[in-house]
């Protein structure tokens, strides 16, 4: 029986099992689909082992997607495309001779569920803010990049992670800017869009504070967080006349490829 797992700390709050062993049931594969609490202290002797717990592979969440990259890229396993272009990883599995593989099916799963739910969504020539500058915001950061927006702005609790996700992709033409955390509601003035990808809103993890005020009526505010589904960020959004989109069906179309 195949087994996979997901990777995370903290991981209570993962749904991945939910989608995945119902995928299995649906399917009639034989398999199981777990959660598993790894420290990053962990993280690298669990991915060195997956084959001998028993697993096939495992999905990777926060804070561990950059770490994961960088094991595989140090074990010379096999780096896809998509994760090589974030230099992050949230899907691992080994193939027949062992070796692991790592892709990252978050780009996919943001901007699919972001077209879908607001299908007459337009932001060419647009800025838009990602809070965060971790794993996840580098997936977004691709994925914005790709739909003609004129800046992209990268706000981090910490500024040289924010520096240095602004330095990562300096071969890409869209220009990015750093944008002190301190200075976070000031830069949404004419943003299109503003994208949580922190765990700040969280069930059981410190409060976002940010003032929306600013934003223009047609703005669009989406958190990627989904546990609790509507978080205070989307409340007061919605409260402000603001568009918004919930951090679950990114979770569930960046499942679709990571399943299979």
């Amino acid at each position: 029986m195949k087994r996979a797992c997901v990777v995370g700390w903290p991981i209570e709050h993962s749904r991945s099992p939910l989608i995945h062993n119902y995928w299995l049931k649906k399917y009639g594969i034989e398999g199981s689909y777990t959660k598993e609490a790894v420290t990053p202290e962990d993280l690298d002797g669990f991915l060195r082992s997956l084959h001998d717990r028993g697993f096939a592979g495992c999905n990777v969440t926060v804070p561990h997607k950059e770490a994961a990259y960088k094991l595989v890229a140090q074990l010379k396993g096999s780096l896809h495309a998509n994760a090589t272009v974030v230099q992050a990883a949230n899907t691992l599995w080994l193939d027949g001779n062992g070796r692991l593989h790592a892709t990252n099916t978050d780009h996919y799963g943001f901007l699919t569920h972001l077209q879908s739910s607001l299908p007459g969504l337009t932001l060419k020539n647009r800025p838009v803010m990602i809070l965060g500058a971790g794993g996840a915001a580098q997936s977004v950061d691709w994925a914005l990049a790709t739909t003609g927006v004129s800046e992209i702005r990268i706000c981090n609790r910490s500024a040289e992670r924010a520096e240095a996700l602004v330095r990562v992709n300096v071969r890409s033409e869209t220009p990015r800017v750093a944008v002190p955390w301190e200075r976070r509601s000031k830069a949404l003035e004419d943003c299109a869009l503003l994208v949580n990808t922190t765990t700040l809103g969280m069930a059981n993890q410190l409060p976002l504070d940010i003032d929306l005020s600013r934003m223009q009526s047609a703005a669009v505010v989406y958190d990627i967080v989904y546990v609790p589904l509507e978080t205070e960020l989307l409340k007061s959004a919605r409260a402000r006349g603001l568009s918004t989109v919930d951090g679950l069906g990114m979770l569930l179309h960046q499942a679709v490829p990571g399943f299979q």
